[in-house]
């Protein structure tokens, strides 16, 4: 009786979270981008989370002109998956509106190229794909044992060799990109204007100043004060309530 009820209680939150989404939808498509973010967010307050939900959010507050809501919805849905393309570009549209022109700083040398191969796929990617190497080294595992001749069994081996490096560097892809996941800390400043200061401390000489939807990346916490560095190596010091981490 017990799993009966939270059975039906999964579904109900299904249903709910669902018809919510449609709601917002619905509401979206009639140009009430308000109420339609409301009804996305309901959905957010069940613990319901998506892509797709959060790129919807980052639209309606798109529309309303609110920049640092946008890019922060926008930056959970690339979390969720950074390959999409529509909210790749339209986070590019709500940059456009930010104040601050900050450059990025590219990576260069072997650092640079890891990034970029590791970076063609999210770590969960990369462990279906290790997955799949190891799968397919049972296969030649299997033809090489049960080949009756010589040279069958010898392009079996080799391939099996070759097939423990693929493994070998997937595994590495998905731990790298992991690390990686985990250590970056992206954040949005949502105040309309906050000082970044030398030190944690107001008495501290204000280095630069930040505006409303800047991107920034949280190096270290310390009481209501935050570590920030910006795409340009700059770094300072933000209160915390300034800015909004994306992955909380």
């Amino acid at each position: 009786m017990k799993n009966i009820f939270y059975i039906l209680l999964f579904i109900s939150q299904v249903f709910f979270a669902q018809s919510g989404f449609e709601k917002g939808n619905d509401l979206y498509q009639k140009g009430k981008y308000d109420l339609a973010a409301k009804a996305y967010e309901s959905v957010l307050a069940e613990n319901k989370e998506s892509a797709e939900l959060y790129f919807n959010l980052g639209n309606c507050y798109y529309k309303l002109q609110q920049t640092a809501p946008a890019i922060y919805n926008y930056e959970k849905a690339l979390v969720l998956d950074p390959a999409n393309a529509a909210v790749l570009n339209n986070i590019k549209f709500a940059q456009k509106q930010t104040i601050d022109e900050i450059k990025v700083v590219p990576k260069v040398g072997f650092a640079k190229l890891l990034r970029d191969f590791t970076g063609i796929y999210p770590f969960d990617t990369w462990a279906w794909i290790t997955i799949a190497f190891a799968f397919v080294f049972l296969l030649f595992f299997i033809g090489y044992y049960y080949s009756q001749t010589v040279a069958l069994k010898r392009i079996f081996f080799v391939g099996m060799f070759v097939i423990v490096l693929f493994i070998l560097m997937s595994i590495s892809a998905a731990f790298f990109e992991k690390s990686h996941f985990d250590d970056e800390k992206p954040a949005i400043v949502f105040a309309a204007s906050a000082e970044v200061r030398s030190e944690p401390q107001k008495a501290s000489a204000s280095i630069f100043m930040l505006h409303e939807g800047t991107k920034v990346y949280v190096e270290e916490t310390l009481e209501n004060w935050k570590k920030i560095q910006l795409t340009d190596g700059t770094e300072g010091w933000i209160d915390s309530k300034a800015i909004k981490e994306v992955k909380e």
